[in-house]
This record gives structure tokens, sequence and C-alpha cells, in this order.
């Protein structure tokens, strides 16, 4: 194991009083991407499911078990990218204030052991409250328990123990950490698993792995360098770019193929146009104007549209009839 970088010029560990805080930008609170998936699950159910007290209270659990699993992935994922100074290259010295502060161990408020004792508890935590969310649920089908392991364990050992992340398997899961975030609830509180209900997981999952394709595409050097071989450090700069490209009209694909298989309302596409369109300016903004941080920040917002217009799809479906794919 590579031994820990130091902290950079003139930072100094934080006093008790900022522990609380430097913990909050560990667990990375303020990003809601994944969160997100909870409106998108709980409106695809029939709307009298939809605020039932079984409902409410499955969702809550696994809400928060949600919160506290991906606040165990991130801080992980910090503790290696310490010590293994691939954050040191991508948070570097020269970095606004502002953007080294959401790195607590680069900044010095928090030490490696503490991250460490926070992941564990925060790992804990979120495979108790989704036992708990389990038991109380309407429906525990085996393909959703299954499911739910699976994103529990990859999401802990994605930068930690097997280091998935590290070997290859970043962007699968980025994206199939998403889906599952739509498909365990839903499985939780329905049946049976509808195709729309495994078409808006799978829109809902491209969005977080087309973000962290941009913010791979910035990381190249500092991911190199440890050996974390994404697709970016993998293939040329035009073969990155081809491969976001694709992913983007993959995205664009499902959403018209859906209508045209019926497994979507005829009108589905027109619905998803503000998304097409967004993801045509990302390109553009990534590839010919050059600017990665900027398509990131737009691809990110353009998750966010995703969502609402995958909401509202949901609730409209019910008022138009002979459309309910």
């Amino acid at each position: 194991m590579s031994s820990e970088v130091k902290l950079p010029a003139g930072v100094r560990p934080a006093p008790a009083a900022a522990k609380v805080r430097a913990y909050v930008r560990l667990a990375k609170l303020d990003i809601i991407d994944y969160y997100l998936a909870l409106p998108v699950a709980l409106l695809l159910l029939a709307p009298a499911q939809r605020l039932s007290p079984g409902t409410v209270l499955t969702l809550v659990l696994f809400g928060l078990g949600e919160l506290c699993v991906i606040a165990a992935s991130v801080a992980f994922d910090d503790v290696t990218g310490y010590r293994d100074g691939s954050d040191a290259a991508n948070y570097g010295p020269d970095a606004p204030r502002r953007r080294l502060a959401r790195k607590p161990l680069l900044a010095g408020t928090l030490t490696p052991t503490e991250a460490i004792r926070f992941g564990w508890a925060a790992a804990v935590a979120g495979a108790l409250l989704w036992a708990g969310a389990a038991a109380v649920a309407p429906h525990r089908s085996a393909w959703t328990l299954v499911l739910a392991a699976l994103c529990l364990v990859t999401a802990v050992q994605y930068s930690w123990g097997l280091k998935i992340s590290y070997r290859g398997w970043q962007e699968v899961f980025l994206f199939g950490f998403g889906v599952g975030m739509v498909l365990v609830p839903y499985g939780l509180l329905s049946s049976s698993l509808s195709g729309f209900a495994v078409l808006q997981a799978v829109l809902f999952g491209a969005g977080p792995m087309l973000f962290g394709l941009y913010s791979n595409t910035h990381d190249i050097e500092g991911d190199a360098r440890v050996g974390r071989p994404t697709v970016a450090v993998l293939t040329s700069p035009r073969g990155n770019a081809a491969f976001i490209t694709a992913m983007t009209f993959a995205q664009v694909a499902c959403v018209v193929g859906s209508a045209l298989a019926g497994v979507a309302p005829w009108w589905f596409p027109l619905a998803m146009l503000p998304m097409i369109a967004l993801r045509g300016t990302e390109l553009d903004i990534a590839f010919r104007r050059r600017d990665i941080l900027l398509a990131r920040r737009t691809a990110i917002r353009n998750h966010r549209v995703t969502v609402v217009l995958l909401c509202a799809v949901s609730l409209a479906l019910p008022l138009l009839p002979g459309t309910t794919p």
C-alpha cells in the first residue's frame, strides 16, 4: 500500500467544533442525484398506493438506508483517493479553497482513521435500515432482495476491499447502482415488475453514469497515475469522446425505441425532448467547446431535469386513457 500523501501547504487539522461539518462533507450530502430515485419509484406505483402508510414507511427506511450506504461508499472512496494520491492530483493545493473543502482528508479536517470508522458505521446503519425496509414492505420478491444486497456490497466495495472501480467496473457501477435505486424500492412496493419501470430505471441510471464519464475525462491524469482504469484512461481522447457519444445516443435510443416497442406511451419521446436537447448540448460543450467541467455540470442538471420529466410522465399516465404501457 502506498503511503498517505501530505496535507497541502498551509492546511492544519480542524478543531473539534468543525468535525460535524467535516463529516457532512465526507458523506457528500449535497450530492442528491441518486436520492432522486425515490420519487421516480414512488410515482411508478398506482395512485391509490402512493401515500399508503406501508409505502411511506418503506420509502422512509429505504431512503435513510440509501443515504447511509452512499455515505459509506464516498467515505471509503475519499480514504482510498487520499492514500493513493489521486485526490491530491485532482484536487491539488492550487485548487480553490471551496473545492478543496469537499475533500476533508486533504483539507485536514478529518483523519483517515476517522473516515474509515465513519464509513463502516454508515455501511452497517445502511444495511440495518434496508433490512428494516424489507421487513415492513408489502412485497419481498427474491430478485428485489438480491438486487438490494448487490447494491449494498458493490457500493461499499467501490473503492475499498475489492476496489471494483479500480478494476474496470466504475462506469458499470455508476449505471447499475442508479438502476438499483429505482428498482429496489419499486420491487418492495409492487407485486410485479413492468417494462416501463425497468425503462425508467435505465434512464435514471444513465444520468450518474454520463456525468461520471465527464468527471473521469477531467481526472485522466490522476486516475492514470494510480492505475484506475476508467474508459477515459484506457482509450484515446477520440475513443473516449466516441464512448460518451455512444452512451448518450443509447439513452436517447431507449426513449424512442421504448415508444416504438409499446413499452412506453407513443408520446413518451415528445415528453422527453428537453432531456434529448440537453444531451446534445452536453456533447457540444465537451467536445467542440472543450469545457469538460461545464459539460459535467450540464449533465448533472440534465439528470435532474430527466427525473422531473419521468415523474411528470408517471403522473400523466392515469389521466390519459389508453396510453398506459
